[in-house]
């Protein structure tokens, strides 16, 4: 059996992911500190048209939802959003949501 264990890499001393760019932002878009945050941003937009695509990987009727109404509230974990069509109400947790489609320009600041 051969023990020689110079011929393998060492991970601890050279990372995969050395040179990752946290700051990575394609379209150049303005973010600070707080705007950097879905709330925030959410929180901004109240009152506009947005779809919410959302996925509960443990329910058999619900594996993925989409959700389309009038953003009424935003909080740290959730939105509340109202469905035009039919005046429901829904509180969505934000820990199930993949991505929000707005049907307008949104609002950054």
């Amino acid at each position: 059996m051969n023990n020689n264990y110079e011929t393998y890499p060492n991970q601890s001393t050279d990372p995969p992911y050395q040179n990752f760019d946290y700051n990575y932002n394609p379209n150049n878009i303005p973010i600070d500190g707080d705007m950097a945050y879905a709330e925030n941003i959410l929180e901004l937009n109240i009152g506009k048209e947005a779809s919410f695509y959302m996925s509960y990987s443990d329910s058999l009727e619900w594996r993925d939802k989409v959700f389309t109404g009038t953003i009424v509230g935003a909080g740290r974990d959730y939105v509340v959003l109202k469905d035009n069509s039919t005046g429901y109400n829904y509180l969505l947790w934000a820990v199930y949501l993949n991505y929000v489609e707005f049907r307008e320009d949104i609002t950054l600041r």
